[in-house]
């Protein structure tokens, strides 16, 4: 790994409060974290802990209420207007639910040669370079002919990351890229990430909920729990032997095949959550 791609220091994001004197609710409270060159990086945590808030802070879908956010070399915490359309070159998303992500009124072809022809691509070499891209996530030629309404939920999400890859970008986050699918489509998405990875180097901010896929894709993993940070470390370690009750507590709640084991896993965290209920008291 190389230096740091993307830095995040600090990060504070705060929304308003609901209702009328309500206090704003700060629901990043100084959150730090890097991605280098060509890594994975897996931000996991439950609804509403604030994993996506984070990847929003860093595409500038919210504004921060403190701490900085850089992306080569160069603060992007506020960047707005035509500093933000320079950085999706580099910085690409791919959203959580293929079937809203997509146009539905634009070919596969417009939809992956939109961004290229935006940037000044001239159309016969977008038309290429969607040709290729087309190879890469593994569907045919005459998938740029269709609309997005004729392919599956998989087919789709393939679609989503086509078009996230057109520019070349340097990283691209990735919130709860697989949630939406099921989990055979899944498994065949995540390949296609690691793949493409291999093949291009470009780096991922990998959010999801789900720590058995974050293990999957991820060089390192960030634990998040209500706005903060508890746990980070190689993926390896992290995912197979947590330290913080948090995250043991998300390893137990993922399923297993075998009764007998999943039968020990409710009996254990059971028994973290009366410790967490002692401790409070």
């Amino acid at each position: 790994m190389t230096a740091a791609l993307l830095d995040v220091s600090d990060l504070r994001v705060t929304y308003p409060g609901r209702g009328f004197r309500a206090r704003p609710d700060e629901v990043l409270h100084g959150v730090s974290l890097s991605v280098a060159e060509g890594e994975t990086l897996g931000i996991v945590g439950e609804s509403g802990s604030g994993k996506t808030t984070i990847g929003r802070a860093v595409l500038g879908l919210v504004a921060p209420s403190g701490g900085t956010v850089r992306f080569l070399d160069q603060d992007i915490t506020h960047a707005a207007g035509r500093q933000r359309r320079a950085l999706a070159r580099d910085l690409q998303v791919v959203f959580q639910d293929p079937y809203t992500s997509l146009n539905p009124a634009l070919t596969i072809g417009d939809i992956l040669s939109e961004p290229l022809v935006v940037q000044g691509t001239a159309l016969r070499e977008a038309r290429v370079r969607v040709a290729e891209l087309l190879d890469q996530v593994g569907l045919p030629q005459d998938a740029s002919e269709r609309l997005p309404r004729e392919f599956s939920g998989g087919q789709r999400q393939r679609v989503a990351i086509a078009r996230a890859l057109a520019p070349q970008p340097r990283l691209i986050v990735c919130d709860e890229p697989v949630s939406a699918l099921d989990l055979s489509t899944q498994a065949r998405v995540l390949d296609l990430f690691v793949d493409i990875q291999r093949r291009t180097s470009v780096a991922y901010l990998f959010i999801s909920h789900d720590l058995a896929v974050i293990r999957q894709v991820s060089h390192r993993v960030s634990v998040i729990y209500r706005g903060d940070i508890v746990e980070s470390g190689a993926a390896g370690p992290v995912t197979s032997t947590p330290e913080h009750p948090y995250t043991q507590k998300l390893l137990l709640a993922a399923p297993v095949a075998d009764p007998a084991e999943q039968r020990k896993r409710r009996a254990e965290r059971h028994r973290l959550a009366a410790a967490e209920r002692d401790k409070a008291a």
